[in-house]
């Protein structure tokens, strides 16, 4: 399940990461691998907000479809 599929207010743990090589280096930069557990705080107008690791992260839908959610 993609994280644009998520419920705001729930934790998963990231499955992975698709897309291009440049969007999963930027996304490993903010802690966003395998493996991490990844809460999204909110949705509004197309951005998402996310808790990685203690920080929180705003990011646009295209970026929040390439991850990928056990779930």
């Amino acid at each position: 399940m993609p994280l644009s599929k998520a419920k705001i207010g729930e934790t998963y743990k990231i499955k992975g990461i698709e897309g291009k090589d440049k969007v999963k280096k930027f996304l490993f930069t903010l802690g966003c691998f395998e493996g991490q557990e990844i809460t999204l705080i909110s949705k509004l107008a197309g951005n998402y907000v996310v808790n990685i690791k203690d920080s929180r992260y705003a990011m646009d839908e295209n970026m929040a479809k390439s991850i990928v959610l056990s779930a």
